[in-house]
């Protein structure tokens, strides 16, 4: 890979999109390192999705608190906060409205590059915006699968965009399968493994105090909607409420859904927590708090990614249930488990008794940051061109 002067140039405009919680503790060591690199970039970070919902912990504040000497530059929004839905719209309405919000910005930024994560609806309409408008689009974690709809929006993303920067090497066959050019794909490992393994992480006891949790011990649930099958959705969610009611010496801290179709059942279920003496639910947390607790859960239980690119970082046991993560990498760590009553209580019976497994460095082991820049620096990056060609690989 030739490195390329770009100090001899027009600093290069980057756009990051983040829509989430979950895509921005990914995104902030990449968009850290540009900030770092002032002389050759200028960093622009459009907020939009779940940032900006009232309900969800208005993490927005998160993207402000990490990146305090982003919001001007001679006038110009550095973050630039687009309230792209209300609670409970339809997701297509959401992909054309974040369509329409970004295109604006975009005609007034002229940015050089759009750089998007993952399978929401966010990502997408970042990468349609910067395709139609000939602005390279970078895609960060694609080529994984998964079930529901996030499969189909991941890889749709991804035959939108120019550029990918992949967590595994089986990530970057399935972009070659899918077309992509060896030159347009770099492999650079999952980025919020970079915080996890922060030695600045907080304390345990300073997260316990700020949100007031006065357990010793605990396990994680996150749950999130099959949007292709809500009966499962409400199926599966009632069972791991009926099992945590079950659970009298097990304390549990839960983290809202994600607000994808179906999260009203979630909500609905969560309901018959409220009163327990052993549960904590939260719409949200900082990314590094959260971090700290996981690092120190017994086990985290659900459907959500956390639990198969994250927890075996730590060697956290995760009881995966349901068919969300169909398909994805299995670390040791993961017990899959249909969403029966029966089923769950014997995993958690399982996780305990188990205990820690050796950590797993599957998805990358905290060098993603440097590895990205060294990317954006080459000349090859910068060749690309914005018509792309789809290439036979057969």
């Amino acid at each position: 890979m030739i490195k390329k002067d770009l100090s001899m140039e027009p600093k290069k405009k980057l756009l990051f999109l983040t829509g989430t919680r979950a895509d921005f503790s990914k995104l902030k060591p990449l968009i850290s390192e540009a900030i770092s690199e002032d002389t050759i970039f200028d960093t622009y970070i459009f907020v939009t999705g779940m940032h900006t919902l009232t309900r969800y912990g208005n993490t927005i504040d998160e993207v402000y608190r990490n990146f305090p000497d982003q919001r001007m530059d001679s006038g110009f929004r550095r973050i630039f906060v687009f309230r792209n839905q209300a609670y409970g719209e339809p997701m297509e309405q959401v992909l054309a409205t974040t369509i329409q919000g970004m295109s604006r910005y975009v005609q007034e930024l002229c940015p050089d590059l759009i750089l998007v994560h993952g399978d929401r609806v966010e990502a997408l309409a970042g990468a349609i915006v910067g395709s139609i408008r000939n602005i390279r689009v970078a895609h960060i974690e694609g080529g994984e699968v998964s079930g529901t709809i996030d499969e189909l929006l991941r890889h749709a993303t991804s035959k939108l965009s120019h550029i990918h920067f992949v967590a595994t090497a089986i990530a970057e066959k399935r972009l070659h399968q899918l077309g992509e050019t060896r030159n347009s794909i770099h492999c650079i490992g999952s980025p919020e493994i970079e915080l996890m393994l922060s030695p600045n992480l907080p304390s345990n006891e300073m997260v316990l105090s700020h949100y007031d949790i006065g357990f010793t011990n605990w396990a994680i649930v996150i749950f999130h909607p099959i949007t292709t099958d809500l009966e499962e959705t409400k199926r599966e969610v009632d069972n791991i409420v009926e099992v945590v009611c079950q659970q009298e010496g097990q304390n549990f801290i839960f983290i809202y859904p994600n607000n994808d179709e179906g999260c009203h059942l979630i909500f609905a279920a969560y309901d018959r927590l409220k009163n327990l003496p052993n549960v904590r639910i939260y719409p949200s947390m900082r990314e590094d708090y959260f971090f700290s607790l996981l690092r120190s859960a017994e086990f985290i239980l659900g459907n959500s990614s956390v639990g198969i690119i994250e927890a075996p970082v730590y060697g956290v046991p995760t009881i995966n249930i349901s068919s969300r993560q169909t398909n994805r990498f299995r670390a040791e760590s993961i017990i899959d488990v249909v969403g029966g009553v029966d089923e769950i209580s014997s995993a958690i019976s399982r996780a305990k008794s188990v205990g820690r497994f050796k950590s797993n460095y599957s998805y990358g082991n905290g060098d993603s940051a440097d590895k990205f820049m060294e990317a954006l620096k080459s000349e090859d990056f910068w060749a690309i061109f914005p018509q792309k060609q789809f290439v036979d690989n057969f």
